[in-house]
């Protein structure tokens, strides 16, 4: 069985900005502080590793299992990263990891493009 072209870009897509993200979350700084205690922050990166993997799974489940519903509950992720990340931006600006994080939800917006459009379209299950 063949993957349609924009199904192949979408799963590629969205894997590149996961791995963003992996990296992101790999080179945050984690030094302990008044707010953040060192259990605190070990929490927060098992957290967002554990999401970058529910995330993987969801790609994999639309891509390859051809299963409809992931594409709408990444797309939903994707809405609350974008309003986190406006947020985030008001408050301090433009800083590196900020920006890492919108070039990582253009490529997730790309990708899921992709997943509704061309010959995607008659690709996933309902």
């Amino acid at each position: 069985m063949n993957v349609p072209k924009n199904v192949l870009w979408f799963e590629v897509l969205l894997y590149l900005s996961l791995t963003l993200d992996a990296l992101s979350v790999a080179f945050q700084d984690r030094t302990p502080s008044g707010e953040m205690t060192e259990s605190m922050i070990m929490v927060a990166t098992v957290m967002a590793g554990g999401m970058i993997l529910l995330l993987v799974f969801l790609v994999w489940l639309a891509a390859q299992q051809r299963k409809n519903w992931p594409r709408w509950v990444l797309a939903a992720a994707l809405v609350l990263s974008v309003i986190s990340l406006v947020q985030v931006i008001g408050d301090s600006g433009v800083q590196l990891d900020s920006a890492i994080e919108v070039v990582s939800c253009a490529l997730t917006a790309a990708g899921l493009y992709f997943s509704f459009t061309g010959d995607a379209v008659g690709w996933f299950n309902a």
